[in-house]
């Protein structure tokens, strides 16, 4: 039942999405990538800088009393702790109060979170202000996959939202080579190179976020939420840009030979005819605008409407958070314990998997959407726990060094971060508008709660003991659970490529087809753009 304060009072038929999904890759949409994409860069850049520095954390002189294992573990669960609760508490207010705004204001939290941990000047500080920075972090997720999927054409979604979640890694590789210089005290003294190392990433969010004051709102979340006629004004701004992209595309190519008065007055004439195609016929769509979707309409929605696409989502999200915990954490401590690689060097090993990380959802996305999501989702995550149980084996029988080691790590994570990053794109897809942001939050924290506060006390436990045989069990951990993730997604992954969101799951607020007409008809708006200009009228 729909409450009177939930209601706008209007019924809306448009085909903005649909406007939105035929596109072309243009200029624009790299601006959203830019915009958007980047923080997860300062999350890798994060993560990695606080497991690299954490030998030299806890020697005496580094301006704070703390242990490396309170590091590795405590700091780091209490640093995915803040991201759940940040994603569950932000993801409500994504759908509430809009894409734009959210992902504003948590790329500031993490800025100023981020900013204050660097002049960390007590333990319980130190613990506090990551936990505020995962709780801002959180927020990202929620925010910027929402914002993404909906903003990218459904041709291009699967291998755009792979390669930003992927993109942690760019960030990971900085971290290690950063920590590199943070941790060389001929460099940088013991109490500042670490400080300069969150100090860097506050600098990074800052740019980020001046950049992402372009990023325009959600039209879908506008035109929801009773503001088509905004909605309206940023399709078509994006159209005028794409078709004028074209159009210059076209004139230069006309003809060179001829003279420059020739070639002006027909590139005009080009830049005049780039127009875009037509939306698909019978495109539009019918919603009956609402300002909010209850708690329970998105319980019910979920665990009820959707429950095997839930199940799907707790399997990949829980598998994918055991398998990174099982390599991630610890993996400093296993190089130096059983291979005696130097603190200082750990970041070089680091850097050469995370590239291997972001290689997979770079040469692999375009497959997401190709090939399809079923076939991918399941072999990507199969194939990395295949691989990690086989890096379990040879490590037992001590057939293995640093860089053999390393080697096996690249090639589970080549499959494994194309896996992790499907994760994120399956659950912003496979469920209706209204809880988007909500439904991304949701699996995010719980299945990251279940592997990334959990995992991090129990694999640091294990790889800190030296002993081989902990080793190999939380390498088999990871890759179980990793595999049975793969079993699920080959039975209930969603074939989502190249459908329109709206299509996959039908927004909550859309009016049935043999309705659509009368309820247009009765109170309506119609709102539409062709390829000759736009159009809004009264039904």
């Amino acid at each position: 039942m729909i409450t009177a304060e939930a209601e706008t009072g209007r019924t809306v038929t448009s085909n903005i999405p649909a406007r939105l999904d035929r596109l072309p890759w243009s200029r624009w949409h790299w601006t959203i990538v830019v915009g958007l994409g980047t923080v997860w860069i300062l999350d890798g850049l994060e993560v990695t800088v606080v497991g690299n520095i954490a030998g030299r954390l806890s020697e005496p002189g580094s301006g704070l009393p703390i242990s490396s294992g309170e590091v590795t573990g405590l700091a780091a669960a209490l640093y995915v702790a803040g991201a759940c609760a940040g994603a569950l508490f932000w993801g409500r207010l994504t759908d509430k109060w809009g894409r734009k705004k959210l992902f504003m204001i948590t790329l500031a939290v993490y800025l100023a979170a981020t900013a204050l941990t660097a002049v960390s000047f007590s333990t319980w500080w130190f613990f506090a202000f990551r936990f505020l920075t995962g709780f801002g972090i959180g927020g990202e997720y929620a925010a910027i996959n929402s914002a993404i999927d909906e903003l990218i054409p459904a041709h291009y979604r699967g291998r755009v939202d792979l390669m930003i979640n992927g993109s942690f890694w760019l960030g990971a590789v900085g971290g290690s080579l950063l920590s590199i210089v943070a941790l060389n005290t001929s460099v940088l003294p013991k109490d500042i190179g670490w400080r300069l190392t969150f100090a860097l990433g506050a600098v990074l969010a800052l740019v980020i976020l001046l950049v992402r004051r372009h990023v325009p709102e959600s039209p879908r979340w506008l035109l929801i939420h009773g503001r088509e006629e905004e909605a309206e004004r940023i399709v078509s701004s994006i159209e005028r840009q794409v078709e004028a992209e074209q159009g210059a595309d076209k004139a230069q190519g006309v003809d060179q030979g001829a003279d420059q008065g020739a070639d002006e007055a027909q590139g005009a004439d080009e830049a005049r005819g780039a127009r875009l195609p037509e939306p698909p016929e019978g495109s539009e769509l019918t919603i009956h605008q609402r300002r909010s979707v209850t708690f329970v309409e998105i319980a019910r929605t979920v665990f009820s409407k959707y429950r095997r696409r839930a199940v799907l989502g707790f399997a990949l999200f829980i598998g994918q958070a055991f398998l990174y915990n099982a390599i991630t954490f610890g993996f400093g401590a296993i190089l130096t314990k059983f291979y005696d690689v130097p603190t200082g060097s750990t970041g070089y090993y680091f850097a050469v998997i995370a590239i291997g990380n972001f290689m997979g959802p770079l040469l692999l996305g375009k497959l997401f959407d190709t090939v399809g999501r079923r076939v991918m989702i399941s072999s990507t995550y199969l194939l990395s726990g295949l691989l990690l149980f086989g890096t379990a084996w040879l490590f037992d029988r001590g057939a293995l060094d640093a860089a053999t080691l390393t080697a096996c790590w690249c090639a589970v994570l080549f499959f494994a971060s194309a896996g992790a990053s499907s994760a994120y794109l399956t659950v912003s897809e496979i469920f209706p508008m209204e809880t988007r942001a909500m439904s991304i939050a949701f699996f995010y924290a719980l299945g990251t709660a279940a592997g990334g506060i959990s995992g991090p006390m129990l694999f640091s436990d294990l790889t800190s003991t030296g002993r081989v045989g902990d080793t190999v069990l939380a390498f088999q951990v990871g890759a179980a659970l990793m595999c049975a993730a793969g079993v699920v997604a080959a039975v209930l992954a969603v074939r989502a490529e190249r459908r329109s969101l709206e299509d996959i799951a039908r927004p909550l607020t859309a009016v049935a087809s043999a309705v659509a007409g009368a309820g247009a008809g009765a109170e309506g708006r119609r709102s539409g753009k062709g390829a000759a200009g736009s159009r809004a009228a009264t039904a």
